[in-house]
């Protein structure tokens, strides 16, 4: 399923603090928002998908410990690009 995109930036800027709180009181709702101002809502996964994520996750975490190369996240985690977009892969 592709993502619904809604166009705000004709009407309106939201910033970094309002698309937090948006996330915050929708959590049943994946947002990612692209630098020029445009939001998307990313549908959910299912069970199977989950799963492969939650293996994939547990696997970088455990090469990561053991390397010692950097810092891994889990899917949640939500980051501001030098663009501007904000990407943020699942709900809190």
């Amino acid at each position: 399923m592709d993502a619904l995109i809604i166009n705000f930036a004709p009407v309106l800027q939201i910033t970094d603090e309002q698309f937090f709180q948006l996330c915050q009181i929708n959590e049943l709702i994946r947002f990612e928002g692209n630098a020029d101002g445009r939001l998307l809502l990313m549908p959910l996964v299912r069970g199977l998908t989950s799963n492969r994520n939650a293996n994939l996750t547990a696997q970088l975490g455990v090469w990561n410990r053991d390397e010692s190369l950097g810092i891994a996240f889990g899917s949640s985690v939500g980051f501001i690009l030098p663009n501007g977009a904000v990407r943020r892969r699942s709900p809190s």
